[in-house]
């Protein structure tokens, strides 16, 4: 993992093509490093969850090249590199775990986190996840007591209760989410640290229920 933060890190001072490509080298040295890891994550979700069995590494990675169409910034590289361990796929709408490396000084997330969840999720599975907390709201609320040390993301969340949904409710700030993810920042020691894999593995295991409540409200929805 240092050879990946390394050359992440110097990408971000250097983020632009010539140099990118003078030093692609390295940069396919760091990719086979991080889908090793990546294989062995997979392989370690599938163990105490078959909803990822069968999984590729190229299922679950992202490229490095940046979409700079709509954006001001038009650097053309990430500084970040991210796995996203679902169902069918990073494409496949449904929660699952992802693992995310950042530069420092970066600002796309601002570390490196691990986090399980949806990100973005089509209306009808928001809708659906909703449904969900109205009907069981203390088996979401149990599920994310049991994720120590993880803590639900409310960056994005709404000002107000969506309409359909009860203000007075229990677990009214839940209907509010627009994204629903368990996020955990892990610093250099614990990306650097020996048996990576086995360590990230072990802190996913601990949002298997959340993982699995949000699956079935966005397969409801999907099936619907």
């Amino acid at each position: 993992m240092e050879k990946i933060l390394n050359f992440l890190n110097r990408l971000q001072q250097n983020n632009n093509r010539p140099w990118f490509e003078e030093h692609k080298k390295e940069y396919k040295e760091a990719q086979e490093i991080f889908n090793g890891f990546v294989e062995k994550l997979i392989m370690g979700i599938a163990s105490f969850d078959p909803s990822v069995n069968n999984l590729t590494v190229k299922d679950c990675i992202y490229r490095i090249y940046r979409d700079v169409r709509f954006s001001p910034d038009k650097s053309p590289y990430k500084t970040h590199m991210g796995a996203f361990v679902s169902p069918h796929g990073k494409g496949s709408g449904l929660s699952g775990y992802y693992f995310h490396l950042e530069v420092r000084g970066a600002e796309y997330i601002g570390g490196h986190i691990i986090s399980t969840g949806i990100y973005r999720p089509e209306p009808k599975v928001i809708k659906s996840i909703r449904e969900e907390i109205m009907l069981n709201g203390k088996e979401f609320q149990d599920a994310i007591d049991i994720a120590s040390n993880f803590r639900l993301d409310r960056s994005t969340a709404l000002k107000r209760v969506p309409t359909g949904f009860p203000s007075d409710d229990e677990y009214a700030e839940y209907y509010k989410l627009r994204d629903y993810f368990l996020m955990q920042f892990i610093d250099d020691k614990f990306v650097l640290g020996s048996n990576l894999a086995e360590r990230t593995v072990n802190e996913f295991k601990k949002t298997l229920v959340f993982n699995d409540l949000l699956n079935k409200a966005a397969k409801f929805a999907y099936e619907g």
